[in-house]
């Protein structure tokens, strides 16, 4: 019987060792700087409209700009891939140095949204878009240019990106958010299912509160027709 443990010659130890190496774990991001402030508001935007939309969804994850480790030989190479803006479905909502996928449990982005520029345009319609394709299998792939406008969008069938076919109105359907993107005012937005803009957290909150003030003042006016003065209530 051969002992597991019985002492190895110390080169035959380390080689044993680095067969056996984990990967590395909490990963900081290594992304280059935005290149345009048209591109750091339309990243923050997205973000920030979604996480207020689903504030009470505990099972998604969305950020810009962060780099998402796939494989060690990418570590070695240093070929990071930041998308400008990602999501992730039934993943833990809290805040990350990068996106690891073996620290995910091997989950990939759900959606993707590349921000084009004249210096990645090239980039962001090729190798992405077949990095996204083949490798991380991401069922939506969306582009935009925030200076021309131009604005595109795939989803995954049977492995290969097909165009997502746009609305009357020039939306753009996400069958894994349920939710549809489209330019309102120069800027990238969601819309619900209705195609209804997706309104800023300030602006929801002003019209919650108007409806608040509208449903109070009909029900004064309700107590009054009844001959109540609603100034009279007991507290």
């Amino acid at each position: 019987m051969v002992r597991l443990d019985a002492n190895l010659p110390h080169s035959m130890d380390e080689a044993v060792i680095d067969e056996i190496k984990c990967p590395p774990t909490s990963l900081y991001s290594d992304e280059p700087p935005l290149e345009t402030d048209f591109h750091r508001e339309q990243i923050d935007l997205l973000i920030r409209l979604l996480k207020y939309w689903w504030r009470d969804r505990p099972d998604f994850y969305i950020s810009g700009n962060l780099t998402v480790y796939y494989n060690e030989q990418q570590l070695k190479q240093r070929d990071f891939r930041g998308p400008d803006i990602f999501v992730v479905l039934g993943a833990e909502k809290r805040d990350r140095r990068s996106w690891v996928i073996w620290e995910e449990g091997g989950k990939y982005p759900n959606v993707v949204i590349e921000l084009l520029s004249s210096s990645t345009a090239a980039v962001d319609r090729g190798i992405k878009k077949q990095l996204y394709q083949e490798v991380w299998r991401v069922p939506n792939y969306f582009w935009f240019h925030p200076e021309t406008l131009e604005f595109a969008g795939f989803h995954l069938i049977d492995g290969r990106y097909e165009a997502i076919s746009p609305t009357e109105n020039g939306l753009l359907w996400s069958e894994q958010l349920e939710l549809y993107l489209g330019i309102h005012e120069r800027q990238l937005r969601w819309f619900n299912v209705e195609g209804q803009v997706m309104p800023l957290p300030e602006e929801a909150e002003r019209q919650a509160k108007e409806r608040s003030q509208q449903r109070t003042e009909q029900l004064e006016e309700l107590l009054r027709s009844q001959g109540i003065d609603p100034n009279q209530l007991p507290d």
